[in-house]
């Protein structure tokens, strides 16, 4: 098999953190996740797109843990059953 080496200048703390998410995938290496990757790219057979991931604050995170503990448990949950119940409600 003719094989060539493939460098990229990357920072170290880029390819520490691009390595240890490639191990918590399961990957045994970050080569492995490269060399996979460009096995799907050279096939066509790998969709790709960016996606922005927005994290909640700390804050916000207790806070919608706290609403879905208080939903599970009927806690500050409201049922309407006509227009008007609804409205009322919507009201106070």
């Amino acid at each position: 098999m003719d094989k060539t080496v493939l460098q990229i200048p990357v920072s170290k703390a880029l390819r520490t953190r691009a390595e240890d998410v490639a191990l918590d995938y399961g990957f045994s290496s970050l080569q492995e996740v490269i060399r996979v990757f460009m096995t799907k790219l050279a096939e066509k057979t790998i969709d790709i797109s960016f996606q922005e991931v927005i994290m909640l604050s700390p804050k916000a995170q207790k806070h919608y843990q706290k609403m879905d503990e208080d939903f599970s448990i009927g806690k500050n949950v409201h049922l309407a059953k006509t227009i008007d119940d609804l409205k009322s409600q919507l009201a106070k």
